[in-house]
């Protein structure tokens, strides 16, 4: 089977997040960059797959500037077999994103599609559902278990209520949450051969989708500073600091 795996660039989740006097955006000097990890847990579930199958290709794809090669090279140490770099030096917003991988997709022909659920910087939710409605394919999302049996998937998927156990056929666009598996670290054989590995870099105009953003991120505002606690001398007091003001009781 053919998987295709989008990845997204994003600040390391133990990088102190700065933003821009003016609110435009986050100061990026010094933040180190990593696999989302939601992707990371994507493209893992997509080598799984292939292992157990013993055949297949798993294709990473990326949409960003040059330097966003660094975290495909990273997937492809990880086990990937290709990657393709969709090159743009504007940032785009989530359904431009969703455009230009389903027109990749349409073109690869891939049985599934398995992105994380989410990127860790904006946490839209949002391009593995947009990815779905423009191929016209099922998809589940949320996935915590993945199983497949020919031409048919199922998924396990975590609901607000507890689990959802879903099933179709493929091709298919499936978003992974955090408890589907561990990934695997890139061993030095892995990063070795990933340089060897192709990397298709073309630029997002030449695939002729709709790139003008609908969303707009007027300001960006770090969040307030925690207000420190106060102690109460009794349980009566904290009863009535509950209900007056706190007002949760």
């Amino acid at each position: 089977m053919k998987i295709l795996v989008p990845v997204k660039r994003v600040p390391d989740p133990a990088t102190t997040i700065r933003v821009l006097p003016d609110g435009s955006g986050i100061a990026t000097d010094n933040v180190k960059w990593v696999i989302n990890p939601f992707d990371e847990i994507a493209i893992e579930e997509a080598l799984r797959i292939k292992e157990k199958q013993g055949a297949g290709q798993v294709i990473l794809i990326s949409i960003g500037q040059q330097a966003w090669q660094e975290q495909l090279r990273t997937g492809l140490a990880m086990g990937a077999d290709r990657a393709i770099l969709v090159r743009t030096e504007t940032p785009l917003d989530p359904l431009a994103i969703a455009r230009v991988i389903a027109k990749v997709a349409s073109d690869e022909q891939p049985g599934l599609v398995i992105i994380g659920k989410q990127a860790i910087d904006d946490d839209s939710n949002q391009v593995g559902q947009m990815i779905a409605e423009f191929l016209g394919w099922p998809q589940a999302t949320f996935a915590s278990k993945l199983e497949l049996a020919g031409e048919k998937c199922t998924v396990v998927r975590e609901a607000d209520g507890g689990l959802e156990t879903v099933a179709f056929a493929l091709p298919a666009v499936i978003t992974t949450d955090l408890r589907l598996n561990e990934p695997r670290y890139a061993s030095l054989p892995g990063i070795m051969k990933a340089r060897k590995k192709p990397l298709l870099d073309i630029t997002a105009e030449s695939l002729g989708v709709d790139l003008a953003p609908k969303l707009k991120i007027r300001k960006l505002t770090a969040p307030a500073k925690r207000q420190a606690g106060r102690k109460v001398a009794s349980v009566e007091e904290l009863v009535a600091v509950l209900h007056t003001e706190a007002k949760v009781i």
